[in-house]
């Protein structure tokens, strides 16, 4: 292995560590206040979104709002029906049964 790759994998480590302990030696004593702990728990979703919307609105590379684009029908139909139902199970088999027929007409 390359001393550059090497060295760079333990920067990494290091910077990471770093992240870890310094928020856990912030908040040793005090503990997460309320309203970091508040703000914290939109975190994982906004990265979700961030990550889900552009393959929705965004399949060949440009944006394309159209009846055409079967992901993002796909998509709005599986956000539909995880927002009545709340069941992941349900929400993922609507959402391939809907791409798979789609995708076959």
């Amino acid at each position: 292995m390359r001393s550059e790759v090497l060295l760079i994998i333990i920067g990494m480590a290091f910077v990471t560590y770093l992240t870890r302990i310094g928020a856990l030696a912030l908040f040793r004593f005090t503990g997460v206040p309320t309203w970091l702990n508040r703000w914290l728990k939109y975190v994982p979703v906004a990265i979700l979104t961030s990550l889900i919307v552009p393959s929705l609105l965004l399949p060949k590379g440009y944006l394309d709002i159209s009846l055409n684009n079967h992901y993002l029908i796909a998509g709005i139909a599986a956000a539909f029906v995880a927002y009545k139902s709340r069941n992941i199970i349900a929400t993922l088999g609507l959402g391939m049964s809907i791409m798979l027929v789609l995708k076959l007409l």
